[in-house]
């Protein structure tokens, strides 16, 4: 199915429409707080063989759908497959998470290659061919990739890391090195994202995770730039696709990321007030956002309070109900349900 047909709720809303009730979907929507994605997982040895097992990511990415009927699918993948691609190893340890070889030098830039990346990442392509053609026409799949800095954290650090000490003392100490790995990985999410584009994703999301380390200038520099440069690159080969840009724990330099004529949408996480969001973004750029995860783990009548304030404040707009991170491994499946029950019975009454 190609990209325009597949024309629910949540594409138009993408496009500036605001409908009575916002469509809603979640960042981890897939994942270990079903049972059932469960036990996909224990028929898998490693993570990233997860990744790359068409069926498996198939199931998977359509488990929430069935269960919940949200409004996008996101194809189960992983950001570091960009990483892995490249040349990269990459492996997640149990119960530690993303393991990496880390870049200590920049003679190391010259084992990573582009050119791995069609054939190392055609099993994700595939399961998004498949998928796409399995969900409902008006349900949206949305592919993903990481954000160049957040890639490069990882990269870097070797894993995630308190206070990206290592990544920051590069970037500020020898910022042309760093500038060519960032231009690498530039070129290499357009090329991800590309391709996902055309194997069926009916839009995408950059996840800029560790945008919120950098200082202001820095912030422009390796994240808002390498994301622009990419929007760039990728309507240049695609250019209807929808980019909804995600830097995390940027508090008030959301504002830089304002850009309708780039991004399509703006996720905001959690630290992001509804109030000032509905008066300074969006205006000009559909929103997305921003339960807190474990509001969602806690459930019950604080839960249906802050999303009802959540929707009253941003509902009046273009909006797409979601979470300001991903849902986590202890979320109860019935909160779940509980909240989409709550969006979709929402009634706007004055902003």
């Amino acid at each position: 199915m190609s990209r325009q047909k597949a024309e629910g709720k949540f594409l138009q809303t993408l496009a500036g429409t605001r409908f009575p009730t916002p469509p809603i979907w979640l960042m981890r929507q897939a994942g270990r707080y079903l049972p059932e994605y469960r036990a996909v997982r224990a028929t898998t040895k490693s993570f990233l063989e997860f990744c790359y097992t068409p069926d498996k990511a198939i199931e998977v990415t359509l488990q929430p759908i069935r269960r919940f009927g949200f409004d996008a699918a996101i194809i189960f993948s992983d950001i570091l497959v960009v990483p892995d691609a490249l040349g990269q190893k990459v492996w997640f340890e149990e119960g530690e998470g993303p393991k990496l070889e880390a870049l200590t030098d920049p003679s190391q830039f010259g084992r990573l290659s582009r050119a791995r990346i069609a054939d190392h990442l055609a099993p994700v392509y595939e399961a998004i061919r498949q998928t796409r053609a399995a969900l409902p026409p008006e349900t949206a799949l949305l592919g993903f990739a990481g954000a160049p800095f957040t890639l490069a954290c990882y990269m870097i650090e070797g894993s995630g890391s308190k206070d990206f000490a290592k990544v920051k003392t590069w970037a500020y100490s020898h910022p042309e090195s760093f500038g060519l790995l960032i231009d690498l990985l530039v070129e290499a999410v357009v090329d991800h994202l590309a391709y996902q584009v055309e194997a069926g994703v009916n839009g995408v999301q950059l996840f800029d995770s560790w945008a919120g380390v950098l200082p202001e200038e820095q912030l422009f520099h390796w994240s808002l730039d390498p994301m622009m440069r990419i929007a760039k690159g990728l309507r240049e080969r695609h250019p209807e696709v929808p980019i909804i840009a995600f830097p995390r724990a940027v508090g008030p330099a959301m504002l830089m990321y304002r850009r309708p004529d780039t991004f399509s949408a703006l996720s905001i996480d959690t630290g992001i007030g509804a109030h000032w969001a509905a008066k300074e973004l969006q205006p000009h750029i559909c929103l997305q956002g921003n339960l807190d995860p474990i509001m969602l783990v806690a459930g019950g009548q604080a839960m249906e309070r802050e999303a009802m304030r959540i929707l009253d404040k941003l509902g009046h707009g273009p909006f797409v109900f979601n979470l300001g991170h991903g849902v986590v491994p202890q979320t109860p499946p019935d909160n779940v349900a509980h909240l989409v029950e709550i969006v979709r019975n929402w009634k706007p009454g004055a902003p």
